[in-house]
């Protein structure tokens, strides 16, 4: 069992000043983000798949005990949304999953806002996955917060991710061996930084799921204005060094 935190993606150009050393080389980005968190969401692979050079860079610019989440293409979400035509997408991303070896974190599917709940659908998608990976999911309708969907998640070991975004808030309910969170600020648009109210609260939660046997990973994805450094940087204080790479 492990906590892992971190932010949705580390290039952000608002970060050289306030995160990164002002005159710090962009191609020096990783290896500095990855000497302060030991996990990282890759947001780049939602838009178009990595070359096989960048997924080896990222492998050699981190520590052996990095773990990269890796946000699925939209082509499988948005596109085909979770259709059995998404199978060739799903080959190239396990071609590219292997490359970072025990690298590899969870794969994070983030749906729509305008695709309902399907409970055919999600199961037969999850049939097509490919086996000894860890799954999660970020809803943006809340038809699929009901329990037909969450009872198919836990059969499969599947997270629901416990996602803040303003379109459908999860609830903040544990379904599988693991916990995916993800920060999108505290308006759910993407910027402004947490209360620290609302940090303690998630670090006396991720402290006692982990007691209670499960792997938890957050990652902050309100990055406007460095705040996702920031309040990741403080959650792991919070948390008291229990936040790997501490």
């Amino acid at each position: 069992m492990q906590i892992l935190v971190g932010t949705s993606g580390w290039h952000y150009d608002s970060w050289w000043g306030p995160f990164f050393p002002e005159r710090l080389p962009k191609k020096d980005a990783l290896r500095f983000y990855a000497s302060r968190f030991a996990t990282t969401e890759l947001n780049a692979p939602f838009y178009r798949t990595p070359t096989v050079k960048a997924v080896q860079a990222w492998v050699e610019q981190t520590p052996a005990d990095f773990s990269f989440a890796w946000k699925a293409s939209r082509f499988i979400t948005h596109w085909k949304r979770l259709s059995d035509q998404s199978a060739n997408s799903l080959d190239l991303m396990e071609s590219r999953l292997k490359l970072l070896g025990h690298k590899a974190g969870p794969v994070l599917f983030q749906l729509p806002p305008q695709m309902r709940a399907d409970r055919e659908r999600l199961a037969s998608f999850l049939d097509m996955l490919a086996t000894g990976r860890r799954y999660a999911f970020e809803f943006r309708h809340p038809s699929w917060y009901e329990p037909p969907i969450l009872d198919l998640l836990k059969e499969y070991d599947a997270s629901l991710c416990l996602s803040d975004h303003a379109d459908a808030p999860a609830p903040w309910l544990p379904v599988a061996s693991f916990v995916y969170v993800r920060g999108h600020g505290p308006s759910g648009r993407y910027h402004g930084s947490y209360p620290d109210a609302t940090l303690r609260r998630w670090a006396r939660d991720f402290q006692q799921w982990e007691k209670a046997g499960l792997s938890v990973y957050c990652y902050f994805d309100n990055d406007q204005k460095s705040a996702a450094p920031a309040d990741a940087g403080r959650l792991k204080a919070l948390l008291g060094g229990k936040a790997h790479g501490s």
